[in-house]
C-alpha cells in the first residue's frame, strides 16, 4: 500500500525504533511527516525513501547494529522462565508427520516451519539442517531428534521458534543403538545463546519427564501442545523449586 499513512506508534513498529526516537527526529525536522491537528502522521512512501537513503549512508558498524536491532528479538533465558509458550504455537506442531526416511522427515519439518510465515530463508534453513545432520545425527535414544541448522542468524527468521512433528511411524534417524525416532523438534534460533539454551531445555524435558510417552497417545496437536508446556513447567520446578519464604522473626 504505497499511499498508506502511518501513526507514530505504527512507524515505531515499522522502523523498529523507539517512539521517543521518532519524536526527536520530528522535533529536529529530520524525518518526513505531516501534522494533522495534534497528531503527527507519516506517509509510508516518503518514509521508505528516507529510510533507504539513511541506511545507504551508514557506516558498516552502524548497519550491523541497525540490522541486529531490527531483526533480533530478545527472550528471557532465566532459569524459571517458561520459554516454550513464546516459541511453539499450535500451528508449529504436526501430529501426523509424513515420511519414512531422514531426508523426507527433514523436508517435511522445513515445510512445517515455512507454513508459519516466520522463516525468511527456507533454502538456507534446509541446507543448514541437512549439513548439521551430516556431522552426526541429532536423534537421542529417548525417541526424539533435535533438528537445527549448523548456523544461527537473525536474518533467517522473524523470531526464534520451535517446531514439533510426531511421525506416523517409527523412523531410523541415526539414534544410538539403532533406536527408532518418532518425535522431531526443529529448533530455529536467531543466535547461539538462545540456541544452546533451547537445546539444553528441550533435551532435559525429553529425558527427565514422560512427555514423549504422553504425546505418543495424544489425539491431536492441541493435546500435544498442552502436554509439552506442562512438561516444561514440571522440569523447571524439578530443577529450581520455589521454596516458601522464611519469616525474619523465625530466623
Amino acid at each position: 500500500m504505497p499511499h498508506r499513512i502511518l501513526t507514530l506508534n505504527e512507524l515505531a513498529d515499522y522502523l523498529h525504533l523507539e517512539a521517543g526516537d521518532i519524536r526527536l527526529l520530528v522535533k529536529r525536522d529530520e524525518i518526513p511527516h505531516r501534522k494533522q491537528g495534534n497528531e503527527v502522521l507519516f506517509p509510508q512512501i516518503e518514509i521508505d525513501s528516507w529510510a533507504s537513503q539513511r541506511l545507504l549512508g551508514m557506516q558498516d558498524k552502524e548497519i550491523d547494529a541497525f540490522h541486529k536491532k531490527s531483526t533480533f528479538k530478545m527472550h528471557d533465558l532465566s532459569e524459571r522462565h517458561t520459554l516454550l509458550p513464546e516459541l511453539i504455537k499450535l500451528n508449529h506442531l504436526e501430529a501426523f508427520l509424513e515420511g519414512k526416511t531422514k531426508a523426507k522427515i527433514i523436508r517435511n519439518m522445513i515445510d512445517l516451519a515455512t507454513r508459519t510465515n516466520m522463516v525468511w530463508d527456507e533454502e538456507a534453513l534446509l541446507i543448514g539442517v541437512e549439513k548439521r545432520e551430516e556431522l552426526f545425527s541429532t536423534a537421542m535414544p529417548c525417541g526424539a531428534a533435535l533438528l537445527h541448522p549448523s548456523h544461527h542468524e537473525p536474518y533467517m527468521f522473524e523470531d526464534s521458534l520451535i517446531l514439533l512433528g510426531r511421525s506416523r511411524q517409527p523412523v531410523l534417524f541415526g539414534a544410538p543403538g539403532g533406536a527408532y525416532t518418532r518425535f522431531f523438534f526443529l529448533i530455529c534460533s536467531q543466535e547461539d545463546r538462545i540456541h544452546l539454551h533451547l537445546l539444553a531445555r528441550i533435551s532435559m524435558i525429553c529425558r527427565e519427564t514422560d512427555v514423549l510417552d504422553q504425546m505418543m497417545d495424544a489425539e491431536d496437536a492441541v493435546e500435544m501442545h498442552r502436554m509439552l508446556l506442562a512438561a516444561e513447567l514440571e522440569m523447571i520446578n524439578k530443577h529450581s523449586p520455589v521454596y516458601p519464604r522464611r519469616d525474619a522473626n523465625t530466623m
